[in-house]
């Protein structure tokens, strides 16, 4: 896995611990070609393929992909069949080359509400990787950022009326502590191929601080190089977190 020839790799010290990514733009970018949208989400799968593969070489600690949103079930029953099939086929694929490539593999979201054969497919995913101490992957499917905050809520609800926490001891961190992944970092950037100007309800606890990089290139089209171009303008952000420089 090697950077492509036109994109030389940031100063390690200016990459961001966390990149989280809205891979917008599949249907679109179908649709100006003729083809269904099924089809264009099959062509964004090697976009993710090349994300990934460029994320291990830059040696990124965290990976987070929108895969498929809790919104994403009012789409056609076609369009939602293909989206499971592929998932769980390209997952599937990708284990043992995610596996060689020292990647852990977790995924967040309401994973008890998705077919059993994907579920099957995600926990052995998780199992083969999990020793793993390199990039972690977080796959986001039947995900809602709104939903994982009312399901922390409801850990912390649950906890008090087991009188195990008390309310006046409700806060940030026991909140950040029952999201789906608490151990993993906020995140730095969030990248929005696409051009659309919003987060579509994702990590909407953990992006609080995250830099917002949007970019016109529908996602099947999303390079190396286009990664590299938002790394590069993170590197020139001056994050203040609140605070006066």
């Amino acid at each position: 896995m090697t950077p492509e020839a036109d994109s030389p790799a940031p100063e390690q010290s200016a990459i961001p611990r966390h990149i989280a990514v809205v891979m917008d733009g599949n249907g679109r970018w179908a649709r100006q070609r003729g083809l269904s949208r099924v089809e264009g989400h099959y062509e964004g799968r090697k976009a993710t393929r090349r994300l990934v593969e460029e994320c291990v070489d830059l040696n990124l600690g965290f990976l987070t992909i929108y895969t498929f949103s809790t919104e994403n079930w009012a789409r056609s029953q076609e369009e939602v069949a293909g989206l499971m099939f592929l998932i769980r086929t390209a997952l599937a694929a990708e284990i043992e080359d995610l596996d060689r490539n020292n990647v852990r593999f977790v995924a967040s979201g309401r994973l008890s509400e998705l077919p059993e054969e994907l579920q099957q497919t995600i926990a052995e995913g998780r199992a083969a990787t999990a020793d793993n101490t390199g990039l972690v992957l977080n796959m986001a499917v039947n995900y809602s950022g709104r939903g994982e905050l009312a399901d922390a809520c409801r850990r912390i609800a649950e906890q008090v009326a087991q009188g195990r926490l008390s309310p006046d001891d409700v806060s940030e961190a026991s909140i950040a502590e029952s999201l789906y992944q608490p151990w993993m970092p906020d995140v730095d950037l969030l990248i929005r191929p696409g051009g659309e100007m919003r987060v579509s309800n994702f990590l909407l606890w953990q992006i609080a601080y995250a830099e917002i990089y949007v970019c016109p290139v529908l996602w099947p089209d999303f390079r190396k190089s286009h990664l590299h171009e938002a790394l590069d303008w993170y590197r020139n952000r001056e994050r203040r977190f609140g605070g006066v420089r």
